[in-house]
């Protein structure tokens, strides 16, 4: 079983939003390697404790961290922005989790467009595929998945995922059963269960994937202090850990809607 952890940055909205874009990450570990992952989680905040004064039941939240820290302003900014910059230096060293990264840029929808569910839609597609392909680190053969998202819409999340195990758009190919012009449904096959919410300020995972969402979000629309110190650049210190099937055509494989 492939767990996948699922964290958001920006908001849905696409009238009076203060965001253009919606960006939504994601972690994939395999149950076997959790426990190994988790153990070494708990190491680094150590770490950071000793190092950075960053309590263990202290969350990480990467947005109101480096702009409105509340009771962690007592953490200077510079050491709270290289916590960040450590995060993703964390998670690069690894060899057992896969990242992706879902963006979604407002600007250029028409009313209506639903952002939640087309993020979402992109993002369970690639984890469907991936798995099905056998393209995560250990290819495990027969493998299924779940997906364990921080707080969100989980009614709306879940009547998502039912839905595709029935119709589930993709680009087409005529091997598959068509469902419209340039379409074709492929159900899923390897994503089990409705989603299973968690709150981040519980999971030191879903605190990881928190960063890498902000990381990616300063691609596009980096707040100045962010600018100043080059954050554009920090989600690709994640290059060793994303999953380059999600988009080959991305230099850093991020699925653009």
């Amino acid at each position: 079983m492939y767990l996948l952890y699922a964290d958001e940055s920006g908001d849905t909205g696409l009238a009076a939003s203060p965001t253009k874009y919606f960006i939504l990450s994601s972690l994939v570990v395999h149950e076997t390697r959790w426990r190994d992952f988790l153990n070494d989680i708990v190491a680094f905040r150590r770490h950071l404790r000793a190092t950075k004064g960053l309590k263990r039941r202290e969350e990480i939240h990467a947005a109101p961290f480096i702009t409105n820290p509340g009771a962690l302003v007592r953490i200077k900014r510079n050491d709270r922005l290289d916590i960040l910059k450590q995060c993703l230096d964390f998670l690069s060293n690894r060899s057992d989790i896969r990242i992706c990264t879902v963006a979604v840029n407002k600007t250029t929808k028409a009313a209506g467009y639903d952002v939640f569910e087309h993020a979402w839609q992109a993002l369970i597609q690639r984890f469907d595929n991936t798995l099905r392909n056998r393209n995560y680190p250990g290819s495990f053969a027969d493998q299924r998945g779940l997906v364990l998202p921080d707080n969100t819409d989980g009614g709306k999340l879940t009547a998502l995922m039912r839905k595709m195990r029935h119709h589930n758009p993709v680009p087409n190919n005529t091997t598959y059963q068509t469902v419209g012009a340039g379409y074709r449904n492929l159900a899923l096959q390897s994503v089990i269960e409705d989603p299973f919410l968690k709150d981040s300020a519980h999971s030191f995972i879903h605190q990881l994937v928190d960063v890498v969402a902000y990381a990616a979000r300063q691609l596009y629309e980096p707040n100045a202090y962010m600018r100043s110190k080059q954050g554009h650049n920090f989600y690709a210190r994640l290059r060793p850990v994303l999953n380059t099937y999600a988009n080959r055509a991305h230099p850093l494989h991020l699925v653009q809607l």
